[in-house]
């Protein structure tokens, strides 16, 4: 089987191509470098749907792991450059005055069937997924939810918050005052019936305005002990008791002694002595 660069040389092909070149069809048109430079709404509509196509087929060629990391890296790129060139010619269709194909157009979506988001960010596909370094990325845990700061928890808050409405519709009020009656009707149908119960005919009723007697202090007890006792018997003391001024002599008495013994002799002590003696005292 001949390949087709043999194909191409073989003079039908030669032939034919002679006559493509006379009839103006032989030049085959290349897309624009750049969206911008089209003018014509069909011609964008066609460039956008040869980008969609060479899309597809990467996206196909992608799924190979066998291909190797380099390769696998390249067609990655190559589907990222595709996707936003994409966006670039739907932004020039809406500008000539067609449909919106960013949110009327077919969708993009892997070998998973996950959709492929716009040309917003980088891509990953197929077995690029895999890659190292790119396989972390997947595998990141969320970030927790971002918590609210206090201005957004009080910006909902207002009376209603605190129930301080709650009675403008009317509907609280006759609710309490029905239960208020109930209660007190069952609160004093109670106390009727506690009432009835009572066996002891003769018991008085406590009396609640009765103020009770506050018991009395140890003092107070002492001195009415001591009052009765006084009152009953006099107290006779049998020994004899000094007197103030006997006690206040005996203390100075003794005062002196003590400072005799600690600043005089045992001389002057001696004659002290000896003359209380013949004084007799």
């Amino acid at each position: 089987m001949a390949r087709n660069a043999e194909k191409a040389m073989t003079t039908l092909a030669r032939f034919r191509a002679a006559q493509l070149a006379e009839q103006g069809k032989g030049q085959q048109e290349r897309r624009p470098f750049l969206a911008c430079d089209c003018d014509d709404l069909k011609s964008a509509e066609k460039w956008r749907k040869q980008i969609i196509g060479e899309i597809s087929k990467k996206v196909a060629q992608i799924q190979n792991a066998g291909l190797g990391e380099f390769r696998i890296r390249e067609i990655n790129d190559e589907i990222n450059k595709l996707l936003r060139e994409k966006g670039h010619w739907e932004t020039r269709i809406v500008e000539l005055g067609g449909p919106d194909y960013s949110k009327l157009g077919p969708k993009v979506f892997d070998h998973e069937g996950k959709e492929v988001p716009g040309n917003k960010g980088y891509k990953y596909f197929g077995s690029s997924k895999d890659l190292p370094g790119v396989r972390e990325l997947f595998e990141q845990e969320p970030f927790p939810p971002q918590r609210r700061t206090r201005a957004e928890m009080m910006k909902h808050i207002d009376a209603d918050y605190y129930g301080y409405r709650d009675d403008d519709d009317g509907i609280l009020i006759p609710l309490e005052k029905i239960r208020s009656e109930q209660l007190e009707k069952e609160a004093k149908e109670k106390w009727l019936q506690n009432k009835e119960s009572n066996t002891d005919i003769g018991k008085d009723e406590d009396d609640i305005y009765a103020v009770p007697e506050e018991p009395m202090s140890d003092e107070e007890n002492t001195a009415e002990d001591s009052t009765d006792e006084a009152s009953q018997s006099r107290f006779i003391a049998h020994v004899p008791v000094p007197s103030q001024k006997q006690i206040e002599e005996a203390l100075v008495l003794q005062k002196k002694t003590e400072l005799l013994q600690q600043y005089a002799s045992i001389e002057l002590l001696k004659e002290a002595e000896e003359t209380k003696s013949l004084i007799g005292k």
